[in-house]
């Protein structure tokens, strides 16, 4: 700490000294983006009147104000018609708009037997919608398709995609 001294002049038989002080350089910082908790090893149940809606697992997770980071994610989908499993090395759910993104390992598995895989895929809770922009392989029974920039709707049941490339099993009857 710097600090100034002044003396002045004695007057009236008494010793006055004023003593200033340099104000330091404190640099403040904000921490925005502080984390709430961990978790090891957690399974989270989200229930409504109807019974379980969300299942998430985890090796690990770190939650935030706004979302959970999770190592290792193993999540369920029991909202819509059919239940959706979605597993991934790494996963980002954002609580406030319900998205998930998922990396690294992506398997997207529907209870009626539909299966994709990708790198990475981010799934829309709301809109019950899965896509990707990476090279993707979907399965259903012996039927196989390969491509690229997957959108699927599991409301709809729709698939949309590019570079595709198919292989069906056409059943005579």
């Amino acid at each position: 700490m710097n600090i100034n001294v002044f003396f002045i002049s004695i007057s009236f038989g008494l010793l006055m000294i004023f003593i200033g002080f340099k104000p330091l350089d404190i640099k403040q910082r904000e921490f925005v983006d502080v984390p709430l908790f961990q978790l090891e090893a957690f399974t989270l149940h989200e229930l409504n009147e109807e019974g379980l809606v969300t299942l998430m697992k985890g090796s690990k997770a770190t939650r935030y104000s706004d979302r959970y980071k999770v190592t290792n994610i193993d999540y369920t989908d029991n909202s819509k018609k059919f239940i959706a499993n979605m597993r991934a090395d790494d996963g980002l759910y954002r609580d406030v708009d319900d998205i998930l993104d998922l990396k690294g390992n992506v398997l997207y598995n529907r209870e009626d037997g539909l299966i994709f895989e990708s790198d990475e895929a981010t799934y829309n809770k709301k809109s019950s919608i899965a896509h990707t922009k990476k090279d993707y392989v979907i399965y259903r029974g012996k039927d196989r398709v390969i491509g690229t920039s997957l959108i699927y709707d599991n409301r709809l049941n729709r698939v949309k995609s590019k570079n595709v490339v198919a292989k069906y099993q056409i059943q005579e009857k």
